[in-house]
């Protein structure tokens, strides 16, 4: 039978950790892992290898876990095809501030972590794998599971960066482990053509490669079973009873299952999706989907799986221009249309916010939410653009409201001298490198 809620409480950066009851999780434990822990769950046996494991992927439908929802056999079956060395680096660097799936599963199961990259990289034929992580207690628990395997059939080294918000994105990922700074590069050529020594390169999210074992083992319809394309982690902060990590089948219905887990607090306003990245919903998002495709449909999307939840407390506009600020904080700074139109945007909503806004101004914002996208080496600018345009789509009347007079909650919030402090509040004593306050 599977423990009650309550008995997954645990410490995983002081929030509650848990599954959705009525089937048995995947990713998600009651205990830290070790080797004995993990061959005793019969993910370690033998299973599917080479092109059957890429076509039992393919028919479980597994997406990347990272943001992009890419589907995970394509990138297989990519670098499987191409000639010579090639590489595998399991991405963990997780600068999404709102999430911590990524770190709980590098430090508390290595080892389901470590059996996907090594199926995934004997399945394309790598000649080395990496570790990309940027938190240290992750590392560590790492190379202690590592040090408890047989010899791998391959290299794999932990690869230690310092965190940042644009660190995880997959050219970046590849530019530090070439020995440069980890920030992205224009693309293309992408990874999987030219990567970590110049080689084909897979970049898989750790989340992406943690669900390959069952996949390997079990096949590709025992996977289905628990949802529509298997399960999801999602980080759920903010207004909630129990802030947490909970894992939940993709295709329920979104709030009664953030209900039923988290425990949706009255009179909340809305949410933030897919961490910053997939902008603002209103509470039409409680009888959405939680898919990948339906959220898509429905102008937002999952991304890493991290939902903050707007209270009644909460000003969608400063929640939105807090978050702004954060982009404009924490781009890379190399690519000018992004660097200068996050601040731009910035500057917009915090006028909007404190009722200073002119009609010019607004036609702007508007412009910019949709001219900006796809102009920077990487998908920072994309997901300002889209927090921005969900202003105006989900909340037409607080922007109204906010022309009309300033709004207290937004005065207290948006001066540049409080950026982020909306974002690192929801998150910030749960979160190790969450902005500071």
């Amino acid at each position: 039978m599977q423990p009650a809620l309550s008995d997954w409480d645990e410490a995983a950066d002081g929030m509650a950790v848990g599954a959705m009851p009525g089937f048995w999780p995947r990713l998600v434990a009651a205990d830290p892992e070790g080797i004995a822990e993990h061959r005793a769950r019969g993910l370690e046996a033998p299973g599917l290898t080479g092109e059957a494991l890429i076509e039992a992927v393919a028919a479980a439908g597994l997406r990347g876990r990272g943001g992009a929802a890419f589907p995970t056999s394509v990138k297989l079956a990519t670098l499987r095809a191409a000639p010579g060395p090639k590489y595998l680096v399991a991405n963990g660097e997780e600068g999404e501030p709102a999430s911590i799936k990524d770190r709980w599963l590098m430090r508390r199961r290595p080892h389901l972590v470590i059996d996907g990259l090594l199926r995934a990289a004997e399945a394309i034929g790598a000649a080395e794998a990496f570790l990309y992580v940027s938190d240290s207690r992750a590392a560590n628990s790492l190379r202690a599971a590592l040090v408890e395997l047989p010899e791998t059939a391959i290299p794999v080294a932990v690869f230690e960066v310092a965190p940042g918000y644009v660190a995880g994105e997959e050219t970046a990922a590849v530019r530090a482990l070439n020995g440069g700074p980890a920030k992205p590069t224009d693309k293309p050529p992408r990874p999987y053509q030219v990567g970590v020594g110049g080689r084909p390169t897979l970049v898989a999210n750790v989340e992406t490669l943690a669900n390959i074992p069952f996949i390997a083992t079990q096949g590709a319809a025992a996977w289905r079973q628990a949802g529509m394309g298997g399960t999801a982690l999602l980080t759920v902060t903010g207004a909630v009873a129990r802030p947490g990590l909970y894992e939940v089948p993709l295709g329920v219905t979104l709030g009664p299952a953030l209900d039923l887990l988290a425990g949706l607090r009255p009179g909340l306003r809305g949410f933030l999706m897919g961490g910053f990245f997939a902008g603002l919903l209103n509470t039409r998002a409680l009888d959405l989907p939680l898919s990948h495709d339906g959220l898509r449909e429905a102008g937002s999307g999952l991304g890493c799986g991290a939902i903050i939840v707007l209270g009644e407390q909460d000003c969608p506009i400063a929640a939105a221009g807090d978050v702004m600020a954060f982009f404009a904080r924490e781009n890379a700074g190399q690519c000018g249309a992004c660097f200068r139109g996050t601040a731009a945007m910035s500057r917009a909503i915090e006028a909007l916010g404190l009722g200073t806004i002119g009609d010019a101004e607004i036609e702007k914002l508007q412009g910019w939410s949709v001219s900006l996208r796809g102009r920077g080496a990487c998908a920072t600018l994309d997901g300002a653009a889209q927090l921005a345009a969900t202003i105006f789509r989900e909340f037409p009347e607080e922007v109204a409201r906010h022309r009309a007079a300033p709004c207290p909650r937004c005065q207290a919030l948006l001066p540049a001298t409080a950026a982020t402090r909306f974002a690192a509040g929801v998150v910030a004593k749960r979160c190790d490198h969450a902005p500071a306050t």
